[in-house]
């Protein structure tokens, strides 16, 4: 129990004594305070973890900022600031409208949809015609005449089936020298195995592009009447990703590297038995062509076990160019290795932490809180890099220079200026030291017209593989895992490309298998993507 003076003991204290007791204790309240304020401090960041936490587990995925109103930026005596667009635009000497009631947007009627929906579908035509008696009976002879068909579309559709291939292959035996011979046919694709090229499609298309697993694959096939376990359809994707699509996967790794700009992104997955103990982190790493370049797109999975440097640094040995990353430092050091590779960062996620440290603020504070300015600047400069999409990256070049530069410089003369109010730790001080240690990368979209300006691309590349991780939860052997990058990489560039990834997994496990003994990869060229020779009905309409 702490001793407490009374009044009449205070009285007869020597003055000195005093003096040195209030000095103590105002040192004590001082410490006090200042276990009070990290205290508070610490209770705020738990709040802001909490409120995190509630948004990611409750709250809309979406990025996107309610306040329609935006920034601008202007020159005011030799300094960029940013205000309102209404300020900008507002026009004093405007005359008044006639009425204040809105006019209503209508949607332009979509023509032909239909029509487009049913494009490209083989017509089963079915005739429902009046016999002469019935038109007889009806008009009298001769009384009629024949106007053309009132014609009505509908879906018919044919729920999958198996049947059995039966190849009969012709034996035949010279009568002199009894040599024996046999008719050309098809080889099987795995020795011994029941699989074909459109079995082995269905169960890629499945897994590997609609996200379904290999045990809900298993009770669809059985209630076709097949008993294919999900240990062979196991076994047969890691000996066709290795035998047959990694010689094309091989090609498209070749390919990558005649692109000027590309993009990387990475995604942690459990392997099973990959020598470590149960639940080690493993990594799929996404290499992408920049999604500046419409055609000839291409997108490769690399599996490996950790999350280092050594991994894009082996993957882009042979790469010159620009490669844009998020901020993760392994890409840093491998640019500082070489002087023909440049990394260039993404806006989307130096966004992102200023969204992170505004959700944290209460509703009614947001608007005008630092996080929220900081990314109404950053929104001006994607509405004005919006208007670049659809022109040549020399002259997005000019007008990102022009236009996009004043913009960024802006905000980062109001990032440094404010830097010194912005609180020591929470998300406000992550999201500030973030996008300012990123500044050299965010601005190399500035200098080439062909570098996006996010990364956004190859998350999206990464995305089905995400949505199929959450099915099937982890990939059994390290075996699996490599397979699963090489059928994961050629289901995704098939689909950037516009093709339909079932049909085109079957032309190639038709065609690859017959080249198997060439030395000479040039037919290859004939299966890319983007090949004008791929057959009718792989490519979408």
């Amino acid at each position: 129990m702490a001793f407490k003076f009374t009044e009449e003991q205070l009285n007869t204290l020597d003055k000195s004594f005093i003096v040195e007791l209030f000095l103590q204790l105002q040192e004590q309240n001082e410490n006090l305070s200042g276990e009070i304020r990290d205290l508070n401090r610490k209770i705020e960041l738990l709040i802001e973890q909490v409120t995190l936490s509630n948004k990611n587990r409750f709250g809309r995925s979406s990025e996107k900022m309610s306040d329609a109103n935006q920034i601008c930026f202007m020159e005011v005596d030799g300094t960029i600031v940013f205000f309102n667009e209404a300020e900008a635009v507002s026009d004093l000497d405007a005359e008044e409208p006639e009425t204040l009631e809105p006019v209503p947007a209508r949607k332009p009627k979509s023509v032909g949809k239909k029509e487009t929906d049913l494009s490209g579908l083989p017509v089963n035509i079915i005739t429902h015609y009046m016999t002469e008696n019935e038109l007889v009976a009806e008009f009298g002879e001769n009384g009629w005449k024949q106007l053309p068909d009132a014609i009505s579309r509908r879906y018919h559709f044919i729920p999958a089936r198996v049947e059995v291939d039966e190849h009969h292959v012709g034996v035949y035996a010279g009568k002199k020298d009894g040599r024996i011979i046999k008719a050309e046919h098809p080889q099987a694709l795995l020795h011994g195995s029941l699989v074909s090229p459109t079995l082995a499609g269905a169960i890629i298309n499945g897994k590997y592009v609609n996200a379904v697993p290999l045990y809900r694959l298993e009770q669809e096939f059985s209630r076709y009447g097949l008993t294919i376990t999900r240990q062979n359809m196991a076994n047969w994707m890691i000996r066709l990703g290795e035998s047959y699509l990694a010689i094309l996967y091989d090609y498209l790794h070749q390919k990558l590297y005649d692109y000027h700009v590309i993009q990387a992104d990475e995604t942690p997955v459990l392997v099973n038995k990959d020598g470590r103990p149960a639940g080690s982190k493993s990594w799929m790493w996404v290499y992408r062509s920049g999604h500046l370049y419409k055609d000839k797109q291409i997108v490769l999975y690399d599996y490996h076990k950790t999350r280092n440097s050594s991994h894009p640094r082996d993957f882009l040995k042979n790469y010159s160019g620009i490669c844009v990353t998020d901020g993760y430092q392994v890409y840093h050091k491998v640019e500082k290795e070489r002087e023909d590779l440049r990394i260039a960062g993404c806006w989307v996620h130096a966004r992102r932490k200023f969204d992170e440290a505004m959700n944290v603020v209460p509703k009614d504070q947001r608007n005008k809180s630092n996080a929220y300015l900081v990314m109404k600047q950053i929104q001006a400069i994607y509405r004005e890099e919006d208007k670049l999409k659809e022109i040549p990256s020399d002259e997005r070049l000019v007008q990102r220079q022009l236009v996009i530069k004043p913009l960024v410089d802006a905000l980062f003369v109001y990032l440094k200026e404010q830097e010194a109010a912005v609180p020591s730790t929470g998300q406000l001080r992550k999201a500030y030291t973030y996008i300012l240690n990123q500044e050299k990368y965010l601005r190399v979209f500035l200098e080439d017209g062909e570098v996006p300006l996010d990364n956004n691309a190859s998350e999206r590349a990464i995305r089905g593989f995400c949505i199929g991780k959450k099915n099937w939860q982890m990939i059994d052997t390290i075996n699996g895992a490599h397979s699963s990058a090489i059928i994961y990489s050629i289901a995704e560039t098939a689909k950037a490309n516009n093709l339909k990834p079932y049909d085109y997994f079957v032309y190639l496990l038709e065609e690859i298998p017959k080249h198997m003994e060439d030395t000479d990869r040039s037919f290859l060229d004939d299966l890319l993507p983007w090949s004008p020779k791929l057959p009718d009905g792989i490519r979408k309409n």
